[in-house]
């Protein structure tokens, strides 16, 4: 395996965390800034708006630079973002740190996808891009719950100053691990250095492909669909199968242990086929939401539950990506960026469906149920996308 992967994959650690820890710190931040609930919540909401503007962004505008000297870059942008937040002395301060780091999300998944998937054969690319992924996942199973242990045991500002620590370690990782030069072997018609420009109109030029755009959407439904259903989770867990509070971080644990295990072996299935997997998982997801809705007065259901769509959900993601890559064919660079973006707005659109559904008296439950339909709407997109292909 090489090395520069784990570097990759120290890096997307460092990045997840940043993005899921403050979740379970946002009463602290509440407090420490004296802002609501609400303006607290701000803070993962423009996260993510700002995850998929810097993901076509920043990877456009990177397009005519070295792809490992935009990694470091990234990098840097990364470890500013969250020092801000780790010494902002108000929420405004806080506010742009999170957007800083924020901005290099995108890209720097969108780009590192691309220099994972270098670094292998092509029959290996999907499992490169999982275990860049694998250090995203691995930040939901140990980073969070340990992040706000730490954060309520020294303030909220000392988990912040140990992601700028990490980001400092996914910096110097890059900087050596990763090779100035790879060739990249992943997409159709690809040919040379990935580590090299390839100019802005050579990156727009993918979408001229109707493949790309199906894979977007079916990013954007498919792991909208699993997100929009954990967002409310929480709600779920103590109001419908009637966990305690104190409860609910463990049993996000195990979806987190969930997004692990389907992260990989997604991606060792996506070595094979990508479109066979993908299908397969879209329907088994669909199968476990809804399962999930029908029996989630059950607390040992629902934990099972719990896992399953955390590896049905994960399991999408090398595909996904892979799929994207793979129809840009020589200008795989902004896809790849603009499928991080579709993540997240499929994130956006999950939860604000969630939302709807909660709001009109549905109940916590049928927030499953809006992801379940927007996962089969996921399976029907691409079912049509293969056949429309073919």
């Amino acid at each position: 395996m090489p090395l520069g992967l784990l570097a990759l994959a120290v890096g997307g650690f460092g990045i997840g965390l940043t993005e899921f820890v403050i979740a379970g710190l946002l009463p602290e931040v509440a407090r420490d800034f004296d802002v609501t609930e609400t303006a607290a919540g701000w803070l993962i909401s423009g996260y993510a708006l700002s995850v998929a503007v810097g993901g076509v962004g920043l990877t456009l505008a990177a397009a005519r630079l070295p792809r490992k000297q935009v990694l470091i870059g990234l990098m840097v942008l990364f470890i500013i973002g969250n020092l801000l937040s780790a010494v902002g002395a108000n929420y405004t301060v806080m506010m742009i740190g999170r957007i800083v780091a924020a901005l290099c999300h995108g890209a720097f998944f969108g780009i590192g996808s691309v220099v994972a998937a270098s670094l292998v054969t092509k029959e290996r690319a999907a499992s490169a891009i999982a275990l860049m992924f694998a250090g995203l996942t691995t930040a939901n199973v140990l980073g969070v719950p340990l992040g706000t242990l730490l954060g309520q045991a020294y303030g909220w500002r000392s988990t912040f100053w140990a992601i700028t620590v990490i980001g400092a370690l996914a910096l110097v990782a890059i900087a050596a691990l990763v090779p100035a030069s790879v060739n990249n072997r992943t997409t159709e018609g690809a040919a040379g250095d990935a580590s090299q420009p390839t100019g802005i109109r050579h990156e727009l030029s993918a979408f001229a492909n109707r493949q790309v755009w199906f894979s977007l959407l079916v990013t954007v439904l498919g792991f909208g669909g699993m997100f929009g259903a954990f967002t409310y989770i929480a709600f779920t867990l103590t109001e419908v199968s009637g966990f305690s509070s104190g409860a609910v971080p463990w049993l996000l644990v195990l979806f987190g242990v969930g997004t692990t295990i389907g992260n990989i072996l997604g991606g060792r299935a996506a070595n094979r086929s990508v479109p066979r997997t993908l299908l397969t998982v879209l329907a088994v997801l669909t199968v476990v939401m809804i399962g999930f809705a029908l029996t989630a007065e059950s607390q040992f259901a629902t934990m099972v539950s719990l896992v399953l769509m955390g590896a049905f959900g994960f399991a999408t993601v090398p595909g996904l990506q892979l799929r994207v890559m793979t129809y840009a064919g020589s200008a795989p660079t902004l896809a790849s960026g603009a499928n991080i973006a579709a993540f997240n707005v499929g994130n956006a659109l999950g939860a604000w469906l969630g939302g709807v559904t909660i709001a009109a008296g549905l109940g916590y439950v049928s927030t499953i149920w809006a992801g379940a339909a927007m996962a089969a709407a996921a399976l029907v997109t691409l079912l049509v996308a293969e056949r429309v292909r073919s």
